[in-house]
Protein backbone atom coordinates (compact mmCIF):
# COMPACT_ATOMS: atom_id res chain seq x y z
CA UNK A 1 0.00 0.00 0.00
CA UNK A 2 1.14 3.93 -0.68
CA UNK A 3 0.43 6.73 1.22
CA UNK A 4 -2.33 8.06 -0.24
CA UNK A 5 -5.80 6.90 -0.09
CA UNK A 6 -7.21 4.23 -2.27
CA UNK A 7 -9.31 4.76 -5.83
CA UNK A 8 -11.76 2.64 -3.85
CA UNK A 9 -11.92 5.32 -0.80
CA UNK A 10 -11.87 8.14 -3.11
CA UNK A 11 -14.80 7.31 -4.81
CA UNK A 12 -16.62 6.72 -1.87
CA UNK A 13 -15.65 10.26 -0.44
CA UNK A 14 -16.82 11.92 -3.66
CA UNK A 15 -20.12 10.25 -3.41
CA UNK A 16 -20.68 11.73 -0.21
CA UNK A 17 -20.05 14.91 -1.97
CA UNK A 18 -21.75 14.61 -4.54
CA UNK A 19 -25.12 13.51 -2.33
CA UNK A 20 -24.85 16.47 -0.52
CA UNK A 21 -24.70 18.77 -3.22
CA UNK A 22 -27.69 17.21 -5.13
CA UNK A 23 -29.64 17.17 -1.96
CA UNK A 24 -28.73 20.92 -1.25
CA UNK A 25 -29.70 21.88 -4.53
CA UNK A 26 -33.34 19.81 -4.79
CA UNK A 27 -34.21 20.99 -0.56
CA UNK A 28 -32.87 25.13 -1.85
CA UNK A 29 -35.09 24.99 -5.47
CA UNK A 30 -38.30 23.14 -3.39
CA UNK A 31 -37.94 25.37 -0.48
CA UNK A 32 -37.79 28.61 -2.90
CA UNK A 33 -40.71 27.30 -4.73
CA UNK A 34 -42.85 26.41 -1.59
CA UNK A 35 -41.83 29.27 0.83
CA UNK A 36 -40.08 27.11 3.49
CA UNK A 37 -37.84 28.82 5.13
CA UNK A 38 -36.92 25.96 7.25
CA UNK A 39 -36.49 23.57 3.85
CA UNK A 40 -34.14 26.19 2.33
CA UNK A 41 -31.72 26.18 5.70
CA UNK A 42 -31.87 22.01 5.65
CA UNK A 43 -30.73 22.85 2.18
CA UNK A 44 -27.81 25.44 3.16
CA UNK A 45 -26.89 22.48 5.94
CA UNK A 46 -26.40 19.77 3.16
CA UNK A 47 -23.98 22.47 1.80
CA UNK A 48 -22.18 23.03 4.41
CA UNK A 49 -21.96 19.33 4.61
CA UNK A 50 -20.58 19.01 1.13
CA UNK A 51 -18.37 21.77 2.03
CA UNK A 52 -16.53 20.25 4.79
CA UNK A 53 -16.17 17.14 2.93
CA UNK A 54 -14.44 19.19 0.18
CA UNK A 55 -11.81 21.32 2.46
CA UNK A 56 -10.67 17.87 3.19
CA UNK A 57 -10.25 15.80 0.03
CA UNK A 58 -9.39 18.86 -2.42
CA UNK A 59 -5.24 18.72 -3.26
CA UNK A 60 -4.62 22.49 -2.55
CA UNK A 61 -0.74 23.41 -3.35
CA UNK A 62 -0.27 24.99 -0.48
CA UNK A 63 -0.91 21.80 1.73
CA UNK A 64 2.26 19.13 1.70
CA UNK A 65 2.60 15.63 0.25
CA UNK A 66 2.45 13.05 2.18
CA UNK A 67 6.41 11.85 3.77
CA UNK A 68 7.27 9.06 1.63
CA UNK A 69 6.89 5.28 3.30
CA UNK A 70 10.96 4.46 2.83
CA UNK A 71 11.49 7.38 4.78
CA UNK A 72 11.89 7.11 8.70
CA UNK A 73 10.40 10.79 9.33
CA UNK A 74 6.59 9.81 10.69
CA UNK A 75 3.99 11.00 8.52
CA UNK A 76 1.55 13.62 10.24
CA UNK A 77 -1.15 14.30 7.53
CA UNK A 78 -2.28 18.05 9.98
CA UNK A 79 0.78 19.44 8.82
CA UNK A 80 -0.83 21.37 6.36
CA UNK A 81 0.03 25.65 5.71
CA UNK A 82 -2.60 27.96 5.72
CA UNK A 83 -6.00 25.75 5.62
CA UNK A 84 -7.50 29.02 3.95
CA UNK A 85 -10.38 26.77 1.61
CA UNK A 86 -11.34 25.67 4.82
CA UNK A 87 -11.51 29.10 6.40
CA UNK A 88 -13.27 30.58 3.45
CA UNK A 89 -15.86 27.69 3.36
CA UNK A 90 -16.63 28.48 7.17
CA UNK A 91 -17.29 32.25 7.13
CA UNK A 92 -19.53 31.25 3.79
CA UNK A 93 -21.36 28.82 6.17
CA UNK A 94 -21.75 31.34 9.18
CA UNK A 95 -22.86 34.16 6.75
CA UNK A 96 -25.55 31.55 5.09
CA UNK A 97 -26.71 30.58 8.93
CA UNK A 98 -26.98 34.13 9.88
CA UNK A 99 -28.93 34.81 7.16
CA UNK A 100 -31.50 32.17 7.63
CA UNK A 101 -31.86 33.17 11.30
CA UNK A 102 -32.46 36.60 10.56
CA UNK A 103 -34.83 35.79 8.11
CA UNK A 104 -36.94 33.07 10.19
CA UNK A 105 -37.04 36.07 13.39
CA UNK A 106 -38.35 38.73 10.58
CA UNK A 107 -40.78 36.54 9.59
CA UNK A 108 -41.97 35.66 12.92
CA UNK A 109 -42.15 39.42 13.90
CA UNK A 110 -44.09 40.28 11.16
CA UNK A 111 -46.56 37.63 11.27
CA UNK A 112 -47.84 37.47 7.95
CA UNK A 113 -47.25 33.38 7.10
CA UNK A 114 -48.47 30.98 4.97
CA UNK A 115 -48.17 27.18 5.54
CA UNK A 116 -45.23 25.58 2.74
CA UNK A 117 -46.78 22.95 0.03
CA UNK A 118 -46.85 19.72 -0.29
CA UNK A 119 -43.89 19.22 -2.36
CA UNK A 120 -41.59 20.74 0.56
CA UNK A 121 -42.63 17.68 2.87
CA UNK A 122 -42.87 15.24 0.30
CA UNK A 123 -38.59 16.58 -0.56
CA UNK A 124 -37.70 16.27 3.44
CA UNK A 125 -38.90 13.28 3.33
CA UNK A 126 -37.29 11.91 0.15
CA UNK A 127 -33.89 13.26 1.20
CA UNK A 128 -33.95 11.44 5.18
CA UNK A 129 -33.97 8.27 3.19
CA UNK A 130 -31.49 8.98 0.38
CA UNK A 131 -28.94 10.54 2.81
CA UNK A 132 -29.47 7.74 5.45
CA UNK A 133 -29.00 5.06 2.26
CA UNK A 134 -25.56 6.72 1.37
CA UNK A 135 -24.59 7.02 5.08
CA UNK A 136 -25.10 3.41 5.84
CA UNK A 137 -23.27 2.33 2.60
CA UNK A 138 -20.13 4.62 3.17
CA UNK A 139 -20.45 3.74 7.33
CA UNK A 140 -20.11 0.10 6.41
CA UNK A 141 -17.37 0.42 4.01
CA UNK A 142 -15.19 2.60 5.82
CA UNK A 143 -15.74 0.31 8.95
CA UNK A 144 -15.00 -2.86 6.86
CA UNK A 145 -11.60 -1.11 5.42
CA UNK A 146 -10.91 -0.44 9.22
CA UNK A 147 -10.46 3.20 8.78
CA UNK A 148 -10.59 5.07 11.42
CA UNK A 149 -12.81 8.04 9.62
CA UNK A 150 -16.29 6.02 10.15
CA UNK A 151 -16.28 7.10 13.33
CA UNK A 152 -16.76 11.10 12.32
CA UNK A 153 -19.01 10.38 9.53
CA UNK A 154 -21.14 8.86 12.36
CA UNK A 155 -20.92 12.16 14.55
CA UNK A 156 -21.30 14.34 11.41
CA UNK A 157 -24.60 12.24 10.33
CA UNK A 158 -25.71 12.68 13.87
CA UNK A 159 -26.45 16.69 13.48
CA UNK A 160 -27.62 16.60 9.99
CA UNK A 161 -30.59 13.73 10.82
CA UNK A 162 -31.22 16.34 13.55
CA UNK A 163 -32.00 19.34 11.27
CA UNK A 164 -33.73 17.21 8.90
CA UNK A 165 -36.10 15.88 11.78
CA UNK A 166 -36.45 19.41 12.86
CA UNK A 167 -37.08 20.59 9.16
CA UNK A 168 -39.58 17.65 8.82
CA UNK A 169 -41.58 18.41 12.24
CA UNK A 170 -41.69 22.17 11.52
CA UNK A 171 -43.19 21.63 7.73
CA UNK A 172 -45.41 19.28 9.14
CA UNK A 173 -46.75 21.53 12.20
CA UNK A 174 -47.10 24.22 9.56
CA UNK A 175 -49.12 22.24 7.02
CA UNK A 176 -51.75 21.30 9.64
CA UNK A 177 -52.05 24.49 10.47
CA UNK A 178 -52.99 25.49 7.37
CA UNK A 179 -55.32 22.81 7.14
CA UNK A 180 -57.03 23.10 10.12
CA UNK A 181 -56.72 26.78 9.85
CA UNK A 182 -54.92 26.89 13.47
CA UNK A 183 -52.67 30.40 12.82
CA UNK A 184 -50.28 29.01 15.67
CA UNK A 185 -48.99 26.56 14.07
CA UNK A 186 -48.28 28.54 11.23
CA UNK A 187 -45.07 29.80 12.99
CA UNK A 188 -43.62 26.61 13.34
CA UNK A 189 -41.35 26.72 9.34
CA UNK A 190 -39.93 30.22 10.83
CA UNK A 191 -39.03 27.85 13.54
CA UNK A 192 -37.60 25.26 12.61
CA UNK A 193 -35.96 27.71 10.04
CA UNK A 194 -34.22 29.54 13.01
CA UNK A 195 -33.50 26.04 14.78
CA UNK A 196 -31.84 25.24 11.65
CA UNK A 197 -29.61 28.55 11.04
CA UNK A 198 -28.31 27.96 14.81
CA UNK A 199 -27.34 24.19 13.96
CA UNK A 200 -25.63 25.70 10.67
CA UNK A 201 -23.89 28.58 12.83
CA UNK A 202 -22.26 25.40 14.93
CA UNK A 203 -20.97 24.07 11.78
CA UNK A 204 -19.53 26.54 10.96
CA UNK A 205 -17.88 27.49 14.21
CA UNK A 206 -16.90 23.81 14.38
CA UNK A 207 -15.58 23.67 11.17
CA UNK A 208 -13.33 27.40 11.62
CA UNK A 209 -12.41 25.53 14.83
CA UNK A 210 -10.89 22.49 13.31
CA UNK A 211 -9.41 24.40 10.72
CA UNK A 212 -7.06 26.73 13.51
CA UNK A 213 -6.60 24.47 16.70
CA UNK A 214 -6.50 21.34 14.35
CA UNK A 215 -8.70 17.87 14.99
CA UNK A 216 -9.81 16.95 17.89
CA UNK A 217 -7.90 13.62 19.07
CA UNK A 218 -10.75 10.91 19.62
CA UNK A 219 -9.48 7.44 21.37
CA UNK A 220 -11.21 4.32 18.79
CA UNK A 221 -12.76 1.68 21.11
CA UNK A 222 -10.94 -1.61 21.56
CA UNK A 223 -12.65 -3.80 19.28
CA UNK A 224 -11.73 -1.00 16.42
CA UNK A 225 -7.52 -1.37 17.81
CA UNK A 226 -7.85 -5.07 17.56
CA UNK A 227 -6.90 -5.47 13.76
CA UNK A 228 -3.41 -3.14 14.59
CA UNK A 229 -2.75 -5.38 17.66
CA UNK A 230 -2.83 -8.62 15.76
CA UNK A 231 -0.51 -6.92 13.08
CA UNK A 232 2.02 -6.13 15.21
CA UNK A 233 1.81 -9.52 17.07
CA UNK A 234 2.35 -11.38 13.43
CA UNK A 235 6.12 -9.36 13.35
CA UNK A 236 9.03 -12.18 14.09
CA UNK A 237 10.73 -10.83 17.44
CA UNK A 238 7.68 -9.95 19.25
CA UNK A 239 6.23 -11.72 22.41
CA UNK A 240 3.75 -9.46 22.75
CA UNK A 241 1.58 -6.47 22.82
CA UNK A 242 1.52 -4.66 26.18
CA UNK A 243 -0.10 -1.75 25.34
CA UNK A 244 -1.78 0.11 21.82
CA UNK A 245 -3.40 3.15 21.96
CA UNK A 246 -5.25 4.10 18.67
CA UNK A 247 -6.07 8.23 18.33
CA UNK A 248 -8.26 9.14 15.25
CA UNK A 249 -7.26 12.18 14.04
CA UNK A 250 -9.28 13.54 11.15
CA UNK A 251 -9.06 10.90 8.24
CA UNK A 252 -5.73 9.21 9.70
CA UNK A 253 -5.21 7.18 12.96
CA UNK A 254 -2.59 8.35 15.26
CA UNK A 255 -0.93 5.17 17.14
CA UNK A 256 0.79 4.73 20.85
CA UNK A 257 2.78 1.07 21.11
CA UNK A 258 4.75 -0.63 23.20
CA UNK A 259 6.01 -4.13 22.60
CA UNK A 260 7.88 -6.77 24.68
CA UNK A 261 10.32 -8.60 23.18
CA UNK A 262 13.44 -11.10 24.88
CA UNK A 263 15.60 -9.43 27.26
CA UNK A 264 18.44 -10.86 26.15
CA UNK A 265 18.79 -9.75 22.19
CA UNK A 266 20.95 -6.42 21.78
CA UNK A 267 19.60 -3.16 21.59
CA UNK A 268 19.86 -2.90 17.94
CA UNK A 269 18.22 -5.90 17.23
CA UNK A 270 14.97 -4.63 19.11
CA UNK A 271 15.62 -1.59 17.37
CA UNK A 272 15.05 -3.44 14.30
CA UNK A 273 12.14 -5.03 15.44
CA UNK A 274 10.17 -2.03 16.42
CA UNK A 275 11.00 -0.55 12.97
CA UNK A 276 9.51 -3.22 11.16
CA UNK A 277 6.68 -3.28 13.03
CA UNK A 278 6.12 0.49 12.49
CA UNK A 279 6.71 -0.21 9.07
CA UNK A 280 4.54 -3.14 8.81
CA UNK A 281 1.59 -1.02 10.19
CA UNK A 282 1.90 1.77 7.79
CA UNK A 283 1.82 -0.66 4.82
CA UNK A 284 -0.85 -2.62 6.00
CA UNK A 285 -3.55 0.04 7.05
CA UNK A 286 -3.43 3.26 4.56
CA UNK A 287 -4.90 5.13 7.03
CA UNK A 288 -2.01 4.83 9.92
CA UNK A 289 -0.47 8.48 10.25
CA UNK A 290 2.46 8.37 12.77
CA UNK A 291 3.44 5.51 14.95
CA UNK A 292 5.37 5.67 18.35
CA UNK A 293 6.88 2.58 19.21
CA UNK A 294 8.44 1.79 23.09
CA UNK A 295 10.14 -1.18 23.37
CA UNK A 296 10.30 -3.02 26.29
CA UNK A 297 11.93 -6.50 27.96
CA UNK A 298 9.84 -9.31 28.33
CA UNK A 299 8.74 -10.29 32.23
CA UNK A 300 7.10 -13.58 32.55
CA UNK A 301 6.58 -12.45 36.47
CA UNK A 302 5.68 -14.89 38.87
CA UNK A 303 5.33 -17.87 39.18
CA UNK A 304 7.37 -18.01 36.35
CA UNK A 305 10.35 -15.89 37.58
CA UNK A 306 11.25 -15.81 40.94
CA UNK A 307 12.58 -12.45 42.63
CA UNK A 308 15.56 -14.41 44.39
CA UNK A 309 16.83 -15.21 40.79
CA UNK A 310 20.46 -14.74 40.74
CA UNK A 311 21.43 -11.41 38.36
CA UNK A 312 24.07 -13.75 36.68
CA UNK A 313 21.68 -16.61 36.15
CA UNK A 314 22.62 -17.78 32.38
CA UNK A 315 19.63 -19.66 32.10
CA UNK A 316 17.41 -18.12 29.81
CA UNK A 317 13.82 -17.99 31.11
CA UNK A 318 12.42 -17.70 27.48
CA UNK A 319 12.34 -20.81 24.80
CA UNK A 320 13.23 -19.59 21.14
Amino acid sequence: MNDKQSPQSDKMVWTGVASDLALAAAKGTMGYLSGSKALMGDALYSGSDAAAKLAEILPFPWRREPEKKNRITPRNPQNNKGPIIAILFSVLILMGGLQIAFSAIRDLTRGHLSAPGQAALITVLISIVVKEAVFQYQYRYFKKLGDGSHAAYADNHRFSLYTSITVFIGISLAMAGGAFNLHPLLYMDPIAALLTGCLIIRKGYSLIATSVYGKKLQELPSEEAAGFIETVQRVHGVIRVEYLQALEQGRYVNLQVKISVNPRITVMEAQDISECARKLLQHRFVHVGEVHMDVVPYDPGYPYKSNHELVDNEIPTLLQ
